[in-house]
Order: C-alpha cells, then sequence, then structure tokens
C-alpha cells in the first residue's frame, strides 16, 4: 500500500517526536534502576511518588521508570515485574523512533500508516494495562 505523501510540517513534527523519544530512552538508560523497582525517577530530581507517602501503596505509574531502565539493560523479567504497561511503552518507544525518523526522512508513513484509531487503541491498552498491574501489585 503506497502512502501519500507527508508535508513539510508533518515531516517535521515525526522527527522532533523521534528525538524526544530518543531523548527519553537515553535517559532511561542513563539511570540506575532502583533496587525497590520504583523510585528511579527522582534520580532526575523529580519527588518521590505522593500516592506511596500516604498511603504506603504503590500507584499505577510506580515502577514505570525503572522498567524502562530496566529493559533498556536487557532485563526483560526485572522490567515486567516493576511495571508491565511501563514495560510495554518502552518497548513502543524503541519501535517508534526508527519507524519517526524513517517517516520523516523518506516523507510518506515508513511500513505502517499512523491513525487515530491506532494511537486510541495503543494509548486504551497500556491504560488498561497499567490498571490491572496495579491492581495486581497492590492487592497481591
Amino acid at each position: 500500500m503506497v502512502h501519500a505523501r507527508l508535508s513539510t510540517f508533518v515531516r517535521l513534527i515525526l522527527g522532533g517526536l523521534g528525538l524526544s523519544v530518543l531523548t527519553l530512552l537515553l535517559t532511561a538508560r542513563g539511570l540506575t534502576p532502583d533496587p525497590r523497582g520504583f523510585g528511579t525517577h527522582e534520580q532526575l530530581g523529580l519527588t518521590p511518588c505522593s500516592f506511596y507517602r500516604w498511603t504506603g501503596r504503590e500507584c499505577p505509574t510506580c515502577g514505570a521508570t525503572t522498567a524502562w531502565a530496566l529493559l533498556l539493560r536487557g532485563d526483560l523479567a526485572a522490567a515486567l515485574q516493576s511495571n508491565v504497561a511501563g514495560t510495554l511503552l518502552c518497548i513502543v518507544a524503541v519501535l517508534s523512533v526508527p519507524w519517526l525518523a524513517m517517516s520523516a526522512l523518506v516523507g510518506r508513513w515508513w511500513i505502517v500508516k499512523a491513525t487515530a484509531n491506532a494511537l486510541v487503541l495503543t494509548g486504551s491498552g497500556l491504560a488498561v494495562i497499567a490498571v490491572f498491574d496495579w491492581a495486581q501489585r497492590v492487592w497481591f
């Protein structure tokens, strides 16, 4: 299937997104995974999780940064244990960098066209997984 040519504006946006995602991945790779399985984000100067401080339980996003740091070191099992949705989001990020870059460079959608439905489905799926993962971490 041949996709329509992308405008210069869209190509610049895709290139910028690709660089932004690559920056996130490189930043996460530079962090040392917290042995607790969460809290790695504190190395960036961010505050500890307020939900955890107030309740003593992890929030749905606790462990996501740790999962990225672990996955980018090749430790899939520990990343999944830290945060399933965070691990899956990191995989999406890793796959999106070459896709965004190639789409921007060639001026057409590379391999697959981005659609609003695909973005909503991906985002919704990750949100549902985050809630179920959080529930099992809190209750089990």
